[in-house]
């Protein structure tokens, strides 16, 4: 049972909460807001197709088998029947488009997709979660003006798996890895689910905002088809073995003759960028989990010792003030830095932990341009060992010089805005750290100078 019910253009706004991202290659995109754009007429949702596009906490993980859902979980009495995740979002669907208007954006953004609304779905042989995705759009190569269906974790690891066999050099965006949680084993967590949630709400809207993917027959399909033609065209899907068999041979094609031969410099550069991006970006990402735990550890010290002058207040009559003042204070600080943490795990973290798998999907791409490349060579050396030209051979070579080059120059500009993309990112993230810690020593600092305002008086009385 996959739990899917059948995508259906709506006429009327789905029940339930709703809200649009444009989530573009934007800082902390994932979770944007929709700008400005004029509610699709009923009557005449396909416009012109000249119409401009636009172009584009803290946690241990357990890697689970590649075959399996990650929604998967033991079959638990207390889930007798389904459960329903729903994050607080914002409601009215229909007039969200004309709520908002992002100053960065273009103002004729043409599709909005948001998933939300996770479901726990119980079947006798499994559990699992599904997630509503829901479309708006003014495109006209789409049948309705609005969609909605539900989709599983397969669904979205097949989508990701159909766009890199159709563009092997574009940098498809990452999905979250196949993980549960430590000590959830028997239940679903709700802030697991809602990491899950934005993660691949973020992984759609980044397809949505590219380009060239944004226009991807298996991308329309995934946000509008129904269940039978879901479970049809799944089923044309590179197979786990199909799969296996490219791996082989792409290993095999760069071992020959030690690698590629004619690679051009400036992919031998990105190979290189990739190597010290993935350590440098390993390397943060652990320091900061690490920083995370110890801060975490250090609130809870602080909790217990602001506790302890409140108990020690009650048996010491002369100093009862300042004692109540001292665990009022600490209070305060607790206050502010259980605030910073959460901005902390919900601003840094997640672009750090994409960011980290990025660097794989940068590898596969690398790898699937070498494996390109290998081809071509391996057939340029057969015609120069042959004394005789062959003609046949000779016009394969030529299709293989077209592919390369045409792979070549699309990773090259896709190259060029994922590390734009990139940089905007990481620097917004940054500048929300660097002003969640300025918030939060301000607040410290304001309240022990009250404190010590406050006890200079009570001195000052006293002489």
């Amino acid at each position: 049972m996959e739990g899917e019910r059948s995508a259906s253009p709506a006429s009327q706004p789905p029940s339930g909460s709703f809200s649009f991202s444009s989530s573009a290659f934007l800082p902390g995109s994932g979770e944007a807001t929709a700008p400005t754009l004029g509610e699709p007429p009923a009557t005449a949702c396909a416009l012109d197709s000249a119409r401009p596009s636009l172009l584009s906490a803290s946690t241990e993980f357990l890697e689970l088998d590649d075959d399996e859902d990650l929604e998967v979980f033991s079959k638990d009495a207390s889930l007798t029947e389904v459960n329903s995740f729903s994050p607080l979002m914002p409601t009215s669907p229909s007039s969200m488009i004309n709520q908002y208007k992002l100053e960065d954006e273009p103002e004729l953004k043409d599709i909005f997709i948001t998933v939300d609304n996770p479901e726990s779905h119980i079947t006798a042989i499994e559990t699992f979660v599904t997630y509503r995705v829901v479309t708006k759009t003014t495109r006209g190569e789409f049948d309705s003006c609005e969609y909605e269906v539900r989709r599983r974790y397969q669904d979205f690891l097949w989508l990701k798996g159909r766009l890199e066999e159709v563009h092997p050099t574009i940098i498809i965006p990452p999905l979250p890895e196949k993980f549960m949680m430590k000590g959830v084993v028997e239940r679903f967590s709700e802030e697991f689910i809602e990491t899950r949630r934005k993660a691949l709400n973020k992984f759609l809207n980044r397809i949505a905002d590219h380009s060239t993917l944004t226009f991807n027959e298996d991308f329309k399909n995934f946000l509008t088809e129904q269940t039978w033609e879901r479970s049809s065209h799944k089923k044309h899907g590179p197979g786990l073995f199909s799969r296996m068999g490219q791996t082989v041979k792409a290993i095999a094609s760069s071992m020959r003759g030690g690698g590629v031969k004619n690679r051009p410099e400036a992919f031998t550069e990105m190979i290189n960028y990739v190597d010290v991006f993935s350590q440098k970006i390993g390397v943060l990402n652990r320091i900061s989990q690490r920083i995370y735990k110890e801060e975490k550890d250090y609130f809870h010290e602080m909790k217990e010792f602001g506790a302890k002058h409140t108990l020690w207040s009650a048996s010491e009559v002369d100093l009862a003030d300042t004692l109540k003042g001292m665990s009022d204070c600490i209070e305060n600080c607790c206050k502010a830095m259980e605030k910073r943490m959460a901005a902390l795990s919900g601003s840094l973290f997640p672009v750090l932990h994409e960011y980290l798998l990025y660097s794989e999907i940068l590898t596969g791409v690398l790898k699937r341009r070498d494996h390109i490349q290998a081809e071509l060579d391996s057939k340029v050396d057969a015609i120069q060992n042959k004394k005789t030209g062959n003609d046949l051979l000779s016009e394969e070579i030529g299709k293989l010089e077209d592919k390369a080059e045409y792979a070549n120059n699309v990773l090259q500009t896709d190259w060029e805005r994922w590390k734009q993309a990139m940089c905007l990112d990481m620097k917004s993230a940054f500048t929300d750290v660097a002003e969640n810690n300025i918030h939060y020593y301000e607040q410290c600092l304001a309240t022990w100078e009250s404190f010590l305002t406050s006890q200079t008086t009570d001195v000052s009385l006293e002489e």
